[in-house]
């Protein structure tokens, strides 16, 4: 019995040792990388609609699969936005309607992160 009554006071020193976690910073920090990764995904987002906004405009060649796979892409983070404006010049078009879906990334996502980062409690 002896030893039990031991054992058990070390293992209830060892517990005692650990220090406290603190939920607070903790939260924060998860909210920080949360809201980065937010902030970076609206960049990615906005960078592939102004690359394809670039190669609309200079002519890349349209069969190229660097350009294909952009274009993929931007048609599907255009959103509504795709064809908002329908002036008779292509890459007028593309200009205007990518060139609004970008911005419209950049400041949703901006939005979300700072919203991101108040409710979890980062600075």
């Amino acid at each position: 019995m002896g030893e039990h009554a031991e054992s058990s006071s070390a293992e209830e020193t060892r517990v005692s040792r650990r220090a406290p976690v603190d939920w607070r910073q903790t939260r924060g920090r998860v909210a920080s990388v949360l809201a980065s990764i937010v902030r970076w995904a609206g960049l990615v987002f906005a960078a592939l609609l102004v690359i394809h906004v670039i190669f609309t405009v200079g002519s890349a060649n349209p069969n190229n699969g660097i350009v294909s796979f952009v274009r993929s892409w931007a048609d599907s983070l255009a959103l509504g936005f795709g064809d908002l404006f329908t002036p008779s010049d292509e890459k007028l078009r593309v200009l205007v309607n990518y060139g609004i879906a970008a911005i419209f990334w950049l400041v949703v996502s901006g939005i979300v992160a700072k919203v991101i980062r108040r409710v979890g409690g980062a600075a």
